[in-house]
């Protein structure tokens, strides 16, 4: 049997996205705003929550298409506060809206978002060595230094706490307990 994070263990959909996604560095801009967008809507919620909505938001969201997402108006707002496939909370919505304006910005300004993003990192997967849940911090250096500069940029539902999510869910930062069989294969993957 392997062993895995804690949190991992609580159903299939998330002992799959434990195993095969969450903390896998990223350096695709579609796949930077699912995440962006997916962690905007947790907040206040449990992640089995999102995950389970999140084929949802991938028909609600445009496949995660972020020049498409940027055009939607009031009328898409009203059709997505319908949907009960995701979390109809309009702030969240319009949050999403406004945010892939603000990363075609950052986009335009920095080359892609993959260029941007892991300059909180100095360019490479930050490899923790937590050997217990409590040792997981909520936030960091690093987060409250993205979140404080993507809402310069004009991001909502970005606070530190929510961007340690994003760099862990994302694979800025390796925050598999030294003791779960991921970390050692994500470890690799940051030298």
């Amino acid at each position: 049997m392997k062993s895995r994070c804690p949190w991992a263990e609580g159903n299939e959909l998330q002992t799959a996205y434990h195993d095969t996604e969450w903390g896998v560095p990223v350096h695709d801009d579609r796949r930077f705003f699912e995440f962006l967008l997916l962690e905007g809507a947790q907040a206040g919620l449990s992640w089995d929550t999102i995950l389970r909505k999140r084929p949802a938001y991938r028909r609600a969201f445009a496949l995660f298409d972020p020049a498409k997402v940027a055009r939607f108006g009031r009328g898409d707002i009203t059709r997505l506060m319908q949907d009960a496939g995701i979390v109809r909370n309009r702030l969240k919505i319009e949050s999403a809206v406004g945010n892939a304006r603000a990363f075609l910005a950052v986009q335009d300004a920095f080359g892609s978002f993959d260029d941007y993003v892991w300059r909180f990192v100095g360019g490479k997967p930050r490899a923790n060595r937590w050997s217990r849940p409590r040792q997981v911090p909520a936030l960091t250096r690093e987060s409250d230094a993205m979140s404080k500069d993507l809402k310069a940029r004009g991001f909502r539902f970005v606070g530190s706490t929510i961007c340690y999510a994003f760099m862990q869910a994302t694979g800025l930062v390796n925050d598999h307990l030294v003791t779960c069989f991921r970390y050692r294969e994500l470890s690799r993957l940051a030298r």
